[in-house]
């Protein structure tokens, strides 16, 4: 142990512990964009052609917006969905009801499968820096 991990009193097995997490969170990450793009190309493609369908993908502000207001709303249950269209906001995000009509279960399941990915990596990601800085894991 040097002089410096004295003094800060760095734990290089915690420190590993972190970087064994980010990994974990990264690799999922990288799942996720996996899966954003697989997504996109099979049901939102086949959504945008559809002219009954292609007004009710929400608001795209970005590109690829699209594609997560129809995960967000083929994953988060319907009576959530639907008070989240019955806010005024309610235009931005996708209508659950002409989705759910014109999608198959693989279509369902792989917009689960983005969808829950990306929000716990999200979430994972977020809360690994804030333990990161608010516990000072970082040693300084």
């Amino acid at each position: 142990m040097c002089i410096r991990d004295r003094y800060y009193g760095v734990d290089k097995r915690l420190m590993t512990l972190v970087q064994t997490i980010l990994s974990v969170i990264l690799a999922v990450i990288f799942i996720s964009a996996i899966l954003f793009v697989i997504f996109g190309q099979v049901t939102v493609r086949k959504l945008r052609k559809n002219p009954e369908t292609k007004q009710v993908l929400g608001i795209e502000f970005a590109s690829g917006m699209d594609i997560l207001n129809a995960a967000q709303a083929l994953s988060l249950p319907k009576a959530i969905v639907q008070k989240i269209r019955a806010n005024p906001a309610g235009a931005l995000h996708a209508d659950p009801d002409l989705l759910y009509m014109h999608t198959t279960a693989f279509d369902r399941l792989l917009a689960r499968l983005f969808y829950w990915s990306w929000m716990s990596s999200a979430f994972g990601l977020i809360a690994l820096s804030m333990a990161y800085f608010l516990l000072d894991l970082g040693g300084n």
